[in-house]
């Protein structure tokens, strides 16, 4: 069980990348006052929970629904976390957690960058969402719902403080520091991708 807490949290906070987000976020926001910016901390973690309990909760009878059964998500999910995990190595912008330059032009005149593009799809992205519905639906992490609830819960918490702590770690990690994190993460998460990819074809191919 404490494999599956520890498999199920690494997961998440890897494809969340609470540094890297918080080293975008302070430069997003350096010209937000500072009470501004710790209350879209604050609401956007807010909105990206919201988003990942609700995938969390009806990801099993969405996929029911369209008829995909776990194995084939299982390998559609691996496939799509190694992309983004690929990105983060090579430290390129990627379309599962980064923004148009439209959107981006966008969001610099917004006063409010809390619910776009803080919370999606900084936060909880295709990757995030992927990866708690992985969590509600993979029967190989056994973690029961209130555990995988309590990880969604620890991970915001754990990008909560780092976004509130933003303007320092970017100052502390600098542009170069935050790229070596991000570059470790991806790293990890590109064989947690390959994982779920053996997994699924482990299951569907009954081997």
């Amino acid at each position: 069980m404490t494999d599956s807490w520890l498999a199920a949290f690494l997961t998440l906070f890897v494809v969340v990348d609470p540094i890297g987000v918080a080293v975008t976020y302070a430069a997003m926001s350096h010209t937000h006052p500072l009470q501004a910016c710790r209350h879209m901390a604050v609401k956007g973690v807010a909105v990206s929970s919201g988003i990942l309990v609700l995938f969390f909760v009806v990801g099993q009878q969405l996929l029911e629904a369209l008829g995909i059964g776990i194995d084939a998500f299982r390998i559609a999910g691996g496939i799509l976390l190694f992309i983004l995990a690929l990105d983060m190595v090579l430290v390129r912008p990627s379309g599962l957690r980064t923004t148009t330059d439209a959107e981006t032009a966008e969001a610099a005149h917004k006063a409010d960058l809390s619910v776009f593009p803080l919370a999606f799809p900084l936060l909880a992205g295709p990757g995030a969402i992927t990866t708690v519905i992985l969590m509600a639906t993979d029967r190989q992490m056994r973690l029961p719902a209130m555990g995988s609830l309590a990880v969604i819960g620890l991970v915001m918490l754990v990008t909560l403080g780092a976004l509130l702590a933003a303007a320092r770690l970017a100052r502390l990690l600098g542009e170069t520091g935050a790229n070596v994190v991000t570059r470790l993460l991806g790293l990890l998460l590109a064989a947690l991708a390959v994982q779920y990819v053996l997994d699924g074809l482990r299951g569907g191919l009954r081997l």
